[in-house]
């Protein structure tokens, strides 16, 4: 019978291991922009929010961000009255620093009335 070598095994826990953990850090942030994503698409549905101004709908999309713990600035919100209906679009992007790398993940959550 071939037995698998130890090595072998010990690099297989360490490689899942490393998965786990970028699991575990990378899964929060696409869950808490997947959240900021369904709140502009209720922005955008609510009847309400069509005749509201830009700056009352931009300080509710920052607020909802706010309370998500998410990096968006004002000047990241984009709101267009189109006809009939509203446009808002969000593009941000979250730093994450790992040992020896750093990444930008880039979300731009948006949503249309229409």
């Amino acid at each position: 019978m071939n037995r698998v070598p130890r090595w072998r095994i010990a690099a297989a826990i360490l490689v899942l291991a490393v998965l786990a953990a970028l699991t575990a850090v990378l899964a929060p942030i696409y869950y808490r922009n997947l959240r900021l994503q369904r709140s502009v698409v209720e922005i955008t549905h609510d009847v309400d929010n069509q005749s509201k101004p830009d700056d009352v709908l931009r300080s509710i999309v920052l607020k909802r961000a706010g309370e998500l713990d998410l990096p968006i600035k004002a000047d990241n919100v984009h709101i267009q009255h189109i006809q009939g209906g509203l446009r808002v679009d969000v593009g941000y992007f979250v730093r994450v620093a790992f040992p020896g790398y750093t990444v930008d993940l880039h979300f731009h959550p948006g949503a249309s009335s229409r």
